[in-house]
């Protein structure tokens, strides 16, 4: 019973991780399409185009943690910054604390571990 339980609770968040990264990576950072696949984990196009058009059922444990950093990481910048124009544009921005690279090279390097260096920086900025 407990087992249903879970899939039905990421049948229902599928959608909404979703619909809340293409808001984010979409229409906030205005990242490419392929920027964005690989953020997600590089799903197939197909795929892709079914998540971007509301089609999506149950996503991976690893689709839901990329999800998971892009929103922290987005919470992050709109605490840091007041104006949302430069919390947005601050992840396409030279940072010296990634060796002149900015926040979203890092990220499209394609690893949890580099979305998640990103989060860890940003949590270390707000204290």
């Amino acid at each position: 019973m407990q087992a249903l339980d879970v899939d039905i609770r990421q049948e229902k968040l599928g959608p909404v991780a979703i619909k809340m990264f293409m808001n984010i990576a979409g229409n906030e950072w205005l990242l490419s399409e392929k920027d964005m696949r690989v953020l997600l984990g590089e799903p197939s196009r197909s795929t892709f185009y079914n998540w971007r058009s509301g089609k999506v059922s149950a996503l991976s444990r690893d689709t839901l943690e990329r999800v998971s950093f892009i929103a922290g990481i987005y919470k992050a910048l709109h605490l840091l910054f007041v104006q949302p124009e430069q919390a947005n544009t601050w992840i396409k921005k030279p940072n010296t604390a990634f060796g002149g690279r900015s926040a979203l090279e890092v990220m499209l390097a394609g690893s949890l571990l580099d979305l998640a260096r990103v989060r860890q920086y940003l949590d270390a900025q707000r204290g």
